[in-house]
């Protein structure tokens, strides 16, 4: 009988790089499930699901992303303040014009797995609002995305 077993990375022996993404005239959706997917590891050929196997993300000119169609007037990130009738909204116009770093990570969190795994894979996401990141000593190699 042949042995047929599948490759399982173990957490110790994976090996993380580092990338930079632009994100200027990137779809917010698009930018982000993309990003999510290098998070995961899914890009290497020894991806395994209960391992965080990912890589490093910087994500630069956040706020050069762009939303599709009338999301900027019809989209909100909605939130709840703990506090009876707490819900707040804030319209996505205002958000990007503000915080563009918040709206796209949170777009890349929406987008990882809702678990402890996920957490970790989180913690590999930089995200910054001009072209300037301070992480020019892990020497980060530019990725183009589609």
């Amino acid at each position: 009988m042949a042995n047929n077993k599948s490759y399982m990375a173990k957490p110790g022996e994976v090996e993380s790089k580092w990338y930079v993404v632009d994100a200027s005239g990137m779809v917010l959706g698009r930018l982000a499930s993309q990003v999510a997917s290098i998070l995961k590891g899914k890009n290497k050929p020894e991806y395994t699901p209960h391992v965080d196997c990912g890589d490093h993300v910087i994500i630069i000119n956040c706020e050069k992303v762009v939303l599709t169609g009338k999301k900027l007037e019809d989209k909100y990130y909605r939130y709840h303040t703990g506090y009876i009738g707490g819900l707040k909204e804030v319209q996505y116009k205002k958000l990007m014009n503000e915080k563009p770093e918040f709206a796209v990570y949170k777009a890349v969190k929406g987008m990882l797995p809702k678990n402890t795994l996920g957490a970790a894979m989180l913690k590999k996401l930089r995200v910054y609002q001009g072209s300037e990141h301070n992480h020019q000593a892990q020497c980060p190699t530019v990725l183009e995305l589609k």
